[in-house]
């Protein structure tokens, strides 16, 4: 088998990205010889997955501890998070013990979160199955937890001892599942990599297969695209004026995460994301920022890996509540990151209601 491709995240405390097959055996390398209980933290549909690994751990000399989570945003909840608590307690796990996350991005979020607040801080290793997870959610050291308020409202930065990207787990990724996470790849090329959105074009279908090539390089690219950027601002503190720090990887998810919130998460991210990222093109060209052809673009990739890209006409004032809630925003001012070119990034203050309302009546269904 060959080698995985090894991408550093040179943030506070640095650590590798490793994209790749056959990968789950580099686990205990990650986990060190001081560890003694490890929680392997896990969604229903990873059953034979989580025991594989807990084997895996048990022959290697440590202590597992199975934690069954629910699939998706609802393993998202401070109920969970406390029932993750519990489990930790009443199995002795003190600072020198360890947490895997093992699934797709909800389970990385709320296993790192976990890990961050028992003890304020446990060794933790992130093992994402999804697309999204490896290339978004279980890279760059966010985590957190949904409230009815908002998405990841809740949460705290805090970096994994290391990240394995098996890709082997794509295989069993439902298709809309792994579609889904293509929206966070596709926004890696618009705001950094180009060369993504050239792939994808080149051939779509080679894109959404599990075990190609393409795929491959997709992962990889867009991993190299979040390690860039989360080792150059862990904390979103660098956008300032008109320079745009970590906030560049929120493109489109002002939007994206108020239609989440509306559909109490029914919707896949992606999905959300991708609608997001067509209206925040339009956005920026009717705000005269952006050329006619690179926000038509969007549509364009997006439609070609039958991505969602419009929505519910009548959902304008419930969404331009909800982003109000969107961590980017300031005191009562809407900020949004638009593109002024293809990868280079601004950030757009306070639109106008008649921009905003004008610019989602291009993506309303």
């Amino acid at each position: 088998m060959a080698e995985p491709t090894r991408i550093t995240v040179r943030a506070e405390r640095p650590y590798d990205v490793l994209v790749g097959h056959d990968l789950l055996d580099r686990l205990p390398a990650l986990l060190g010889d001081d560890v003694q209980r490890v929680a392997v933290i896990h969604p229903p549909t990873l059953v034979g997955l989580a025991d594989s690994v807990v084997h895996l751990l048990r022959g290697a000399g440590y202590t597992p501890v199975r934690i069954d989570v629910p699939d998706a945003e609802a393993a998202k909840t401070a109920d969970v998070a406390a029932y993750c608590w519990s489990v930790l307690g009443l199995a002795g796990f003190t600072r020198s013990d360890a947490v895997v996350g093992l699934g797709g991005g909800s389970t990385t979020d709320l296993a790192g979160f976990v890990a961050a607040t028992w003890l304020r801080g446990v060794r933790l290793v992130s093992v994402p199955t999804s697309l999204l997870g490896m290339v978004d959610a279980a890279v760059g050291g966010k985590t957190g937890i949904n409230t009815a308020e908002g998405k990841n409202l809740v949460g705290a930065f805090y970096e994994p001892a290391g990240v394995l990207c098996d890709l082997d787990t794509l295989v069993t990724v439902p298709p809309a599942d792994l579609v889904g996470g293509l929206a966070e790849v596709v926004k890696c090329g618009f705001i950094a990599d180009p060369q993504i959105l050239a792939l994808v074009e080149a051939d779509p279908d080679a894109a959404r297969t599990p075990g190609s090539p393409v795929l491959r390089e997709l992962v990889e690219r867009s991993v190299r695209v979040k390690a860039e950027v989360v080792s150059a601002d862990l904390r979103e503190a660098t956008s300032v004026g008109g320079r745009v720090g970590r906030e560049l990887l929120n493109y489109g998810h002002t939007l994206g995460h108020a239609i989440e919130r509306r559909e109490h998460y029914r919707w896949r991210h992606g999905e959300a994301v991708s609608v997001g990222l067509v209206f925040v093109a339009e956005l920026a060209r009717q705000a005269g920022r952006l050329d006619d052809a690179t926000a038509a673009r969007h549509a364009a990739v997006l439609d070609s890996l039958d991505l969602p890209t419009s929505y519910d006409s009548r959902a304008f004032g419930d969404l331009v509540a909800a982003m109000g809630l969107d961590k980017k925003t300031r005191g009562s001012t809407l900020r949004f990151v638009i593109l002024n070119e293809l990868a280079s990034a601004e950030i757009l203050r306070g639109p106008s209601e008649d921009l905003l309302r004008s610019a989602y009546s291009r993506i309303a269904s």
